[in-house]
């Protein structure tokens, strides 16, 4: 009987080692998974962060020829506002005059559609 009992007890002190080395292997699995997500984490703010820089600088590249273009055109538009200015005062008043001589100098004649009827 005692030997019974002695090969159960190493039965069950196998069966304890056993489930402490399976703990054991996934405790060691489960650091891995975490570690090998950091890394993955890392990796994947690093690829960001390059690709943000790239971005910014292309955008910056296209941004600043669009900063001399927006610079051309206000000075193209102030240009051209100096002109139309300079002619509307050059001929307001000769524009003026032929309006008010249009207006008040009314000389009346019938349509050349109109009949007499009679």
């Amino acid at each position: 009987m005692a030997s019974q009992s002695q090969g159960i007890q190493q039965l069950l002190q196998a069966e304890k080692r056993a489930a402490e080395k399976v703990a054991e292997a996934r405790k060691r699995k489960n650091r891995r998974l975490k570690q090998a997500k950091e890394e993955a984490q890392a990796e994947i703010e690093q690829y960001r962060l390059q690709r943000d820089k790239e971005f910014k600088t292309k955008e910056a590249a296209a941004l600043g020829s669009h900063g001399n273009s927006a610079v051309e055109v206000d000075r193209d538009t102030a240009e051209r506002m100096g002109r139309i200015q300079a002619s509307y005062r050059g001929n307001r008043d000769v524009v003026l005059g032929d309006l008010l001589r249009r207006v008040c100098d009314i000389q009346p004649e019938f349509h050349a559609n109109y009949r007499v009827a009679g």
